[in-house]
């Protein structure tokens, strides 16, 4: 009986219906595709990998905050980090407007079934205000595909989201939720949601050892609505020092997973790789198990524990493996 009455106060927080997609924590598992956009010249070809394995799915682009210094004139770019050169895409010409026929055609169809389609997961590099009230703009520009929510002002109120193709999730800076959430007028419309706040840890703890319902205690907020974790929370010492998976890592992504989704977060883990060095398509080696077979047990793992968004660089190979 609690677990039913649970389900139903979850159903009544994110607005389902017969009709609406089914994108409740827990009910999907999709490919988040990492670092999905190009740098240091190269990967320009990231999101078309991405958008050819299908949706629902996830990508995850890094922004930061340019001035030109001849101009001083200053914009948001799509870029991995500095050396900043100015020639970098915005969020706006490499994302929105490359997604552009895959929305229109949604919107049009009017399927809802497996909105969003497509969610967004900005890192921010640098949290200028101005930077944040630039994307904030760009999404007003695209506010008719974007799932939002009503802005109330008691932040503990969940309200239910507008379910749009398109779903941007951001991070936990306090920041971000003062423009994001605290200077939008009551009533008005949320275009992005933050992450959870994420426990604060003395030095030379290591999350792994910390139990799920100590390590997050943060219910879903009309604002913040995820959990993004790296995956040293699961096995100590992250990816370069994980061993043979065992019964009892299993057993603790499990219920890590389990403490998100009754707390009403989508949870998400960075980033589980498995290859060659000399596979590598720019990919960051401290995030690399070793081998096809190391990343293919834990994301056999990710996806039976019901994770929402498995963070990978390994696209296809996740996607064929799913």
């Amino acid at each position: 009986m609690r677990f039913l009455i649970s389900i139903l106060m979850v159903a009544r927080v994110f607005s389902i219906s017969a009709t609406e997609p089914d994108f409740l924590p827990g009910r999907r598992v999709l490919l988040d595709a990492h670092n999905c956009y190009p740098y240091d010249g190269q990967w320009a070809d990231r999101i078309e990998r991405a958008l050819k394995n299908g949706m629902p799915l996830a990508m995850e682009p890094d922004l930061a905050w340019y001035t030109d210094p001849a101009t001083g004139k200053s914009w948001s770019i799509v870029t991995h980090g500095e050396p900043y050169s100015g020639k970098e895409p915005t969020l706006e010409s490499y994302f929105f407007e490359r997604i552009r026929p895959v929305v229109e055609a949604a919107l049009a169809n009017g399927d809802r079934r497996h909105w969003p389609l497509i969610t967004l997961n900005l890192d921010f590099k640098s949290n200028e205000p101005e930077h944040l009230s630039a994307i904030w703009q760009v999404l007003g520009k695209y506010e008719s595909w974007l799932t939002t929510s009503e802005r109330v002002a008691d932040e503990s109120r969940v309200m239910p989201l507008d379910v749009r193709p398109v779903l941007v999730l951001t991070g936990t800076s306090n920041d971000q939720q003062r423009v994001f959430f605290d200077q939008v007028p009551i009533g008005g419309k949320l275009r992005l949601f933050g992450a959870a706040p994420p426990l604060r840890l003395e030095r030379g703890i290591s999350p792994a050892t910390i139990a799920p319902d100590k390590l997050m205690t943060f219910r879903a907020s009309n604002y913040r609505r995820w959990w993004n974790n790296p995956w040293a929370v699961v096995e100590q010492g992250g990816q370069r020092e994980a061993g043979s998976w065992t019964p009892a890592e299993n057993a603790r992504l499990r219920a890590l997973v389990a403490r998100a989704h009754e707390l009403g977060l989508w949870i998400r883990f960075y980033t589980l790789n498995g290859h060659d060095a000399k596979d590598s398509l720019g990919w960051s080696e401290g995030y690399n198990f070793g081998s096809a077979e190391s990343v293919r047990i834990r994301w056999r793992a990710a996806i039976q524990a019901g994770v929402d968004f498995v963070a990978t660089d390994q696209y296809e190979s996740f996607a064929q493996f799913r």
